[in-house]
């Protein structure tokens, strides 16, 4: 799933398929679980019939009415040219460490996993 075409024509993956929507939303509108049920059910319907190594579907769904939002999405808020909250980037900061929903899942992820043995040379 993808919602970057250039990079993903670029890496020839075996299959794929392609949803015009801002990045990190690959799986559908947030709050909107009857869009999210569409783009899933369309994915694996393609996954499943896709039969030429490199092929990728574009699914017909659209973000917004017009692709004004692409102009926008990746603007900071307080854009000079007039972004407004529902248009604008809203994903949280990037950080080099890992960060944890609640203190709870830290030691959760600290513990020995027997199936993760190849991380146990892995700096943290």
């Amino acid at each position: 799933m993808s919602s970057a075409r250039s990079i993903t024509a670029a890496v020839n993956p075996p299959r794929a398929v392609y949803l015009d929507y801002p990045l990190g939303r690959t799986a559908g509108k947030p709050n909107d679980p009857a869009n999210q049920d569409e783009v899933m059910k369309s994915t694996l319907d393609a996954f499943a019939s896709i039969g030429t190594p490199g092929t990728i579907v574009d699914l017909p769904y659209r973000w917004l009415a017009d692709d004004a939002w692409k102009d926008r999405v990746m603007r900071p808020q307080g854009d000079s040219k007039g972004g407004t909250a529902e248009h604008e980037d809203d994903r949280i900061e990037r950080f080099d460490t890992p960060q944890y929903q609640s203190p709870q899942d830290k030691p959760a992820d600290e513990s020995h996993c027997p199936t993760c043995v190849f991380l146990e040379d892995t700096p943290r």
